[in-house]
């Protein structure tokens, strides 16, 4: 293996932990002065120290790999990109900084992201749409998704309370609806009732839980379980909300209900239960459905969270989009980049699916910096019930680094070592790095185009050589 320089991500974790150098020195059975020299990357880090971290710490040993700063590279060059444009940094420069520094790259990105955004609402004033405001945050739902991020989506204090109440309440496959429902009345006084009108609505005065009678069983349980994580444990949910927003902001009321639902999930499909199942079952997505009765998408966004320290699953990266290209749901346990601007890459597997609906596409897709991943994606749909009335259809997609991807059902008769039969794939049109795509909907970011009117070539947008 290559050498693995990581010493902020390093010396980072150490200080959350607090621990001192001669602390965790000992823990890794090496010299205090080794492991300042490995934290200043003066010396990178030996395998068997990787292997004791990831002992120490609960780690996975690619926590520490240079591609994890994949990610945060490709939010700083769409951040930065009037910068990269008119060449003050470049994305060599930038890739440096997130490996050498991560904690300033975050904090670059953020300064970067807050301008974009004030450029925007300046423009908005300037044009009469904006009442003459400038300035404030992302928008909720994109803190929210962050915040979820930040924690490799997992929640680890959450997901042990969830699973403690569903061994206290006798959640069992096949068994969900009435526990929660015996739960809810038992401890909370709390009926059922049909609302034709919502997915669901809580009455607190009249401790009256309302639900659509369109729900499936499975979304019927999962919204009762969400109402269960509001009830027992709201103060908990609090908390960690509180922990990056601002007690009473719309960001803060979201992520109250963002980690409710994380809950609700962990509730119905307790970790250890379903972790064995996924295991023995090679993340056969659809046995899953049918051995725990719920639905596609809910065990696709609990195999995204199987992260708890010293019981890991398959890291995976969950999507949910449209079939106009938008991004309703994106989270990660892993480094892959989710492109905020310009689209998706149309080459990704996720857009095929809505041509078979019902049907699991595969496809091991490469990105512009080697990094492989197994995809698999299926278009699911939803209908109100009526005649006439519109459905919701998405396709969504899960995907793991190749590493893990023997761990998969869906590897069977793949050749995972042949990066030559990858799709390659983009993280967007406006950032992907691939000059020669004949896909490509808009130039690539920084290059300059190669306009001539007597000829054409089968690229959409081609650029002048770097050297020319």
């Amino acid at each position: 293996m290559g050498k693995t320089y990581a010493g902020a991500r390093l010396r980072r974790l150490r200080e959350e932990r607090r621990l001192s150098q001669a602390e965790l020195a000992r823990r890794l059975e090496i010299s205090p002065s080794y492991l300042n020299q490995m934290e200043h990357d003066s010396r990178p880090l030996t395998v068997p120290v990787l292997l004791r971290l990831t002992e120490a710490f609960g780690v996975d040993p690619g926590f520490f790999a240079e591609r994890d700063g994949a990610r945060t590279v490709a939010d700083l060059r769409e951040a930065l990109a009037d910068d990269i444009t008119a060449a003050r940094v470049s994305a060599s420069e930038l890739a440096e900084l997130v490996q050498r520094l991560p904690t300033v790259a975050g904090v670059l990105l953020d300064l970067g992201r807050r301008n974009v955004a004030l450029t925007e609402r300046l423009s908005d004033a300037a044009d009469g749409r904006a009442g003459g405001t400038v300035g404030g945050p992302r928008a909720p739902h994109e803190e929210i998704r962050e915040f979820f991020y930040r924690r490799q989506n997992y929640l680890h204090a959450t997901d042990l309370a969830a699973e403690e109440l569903a061994g206290a309440i006798g959640i069992r496959p096949g068994g969900v609806l009435p526990a929660l429902a015996d739960r809810l009345a038992e401890r909370h006084g709390v009926r059922l009732a049909p609302d034709a009108d919502r997915l669901h609505r809580y009455d607190p005065a009249r401790r009256t839980l309302h639900l659509s009678p369109r729900l499936l069983p499975g979304q019927q349980a999962f919204r009762m379980a969400t109402q269960l994580a509001l009830l027992e444990h709201g103060a908990g949910l609090s908390a960690l909300a509180s922990e990056d927003f601002e007690e009473g902001s719309a960001a803060w009321s979201l992520a109250r209900i963002g980690i409710a639902n994380y809950f609700a999930a962990a509730l119905v499909l307790p970790y250890g239960a379903f972790h064995t199942a996924a295991e023995e079952e090679r993340y056969d997505i659809e046995k899953l459905t049918v051995h725990f009765g719920l639905g596609y998408e809910t065990v696709c966004h609990r195999l995204s969270t199987l992260q708890r320290p010293r019981l890991r699953g398959v890291p995976f990266s969950f999507v949910r989009v449209d079939r106009a290209g938008n991004m309703s749901k994106r989270q990660s346990a892993t480094g892959f980049h989710f492109s905020r601007a310009g689209g998706t890459c149309p080459l990704w597997n996720v857009y095929e699916a809505f041509a078979a609906p019902g049907r699991i596409h595969v496809q091991i897709a490469a990105m512009p910096d080697g990094a492989r991943h197994l995809w698999t994606a299926r278009a699911v749909t939803r209908h109100r019930g009526g005649w006439g009335e519109p459905g919701k259809t998405f396709a969504i997609g899960l995907g793991c680094e190749i590493r893990h991807a023997s761990r998969l059902v869906y590897s069977d008769g793949l050749d995972l070592a042949n990066a030559s039969a990858a799709t390659p794939i983009g993280m967007g049109c406006r950032l992907c790095e691939r000059l020669e795509c004949p896909q490509r909907a808009a130039p690539p970011l920084g290059r300059t185009l190669a306009v001539d009117e007597n000829s054409s070539t089968f690229v959409p947008y081609p650029v002048v050589a770097e050297d020319d």
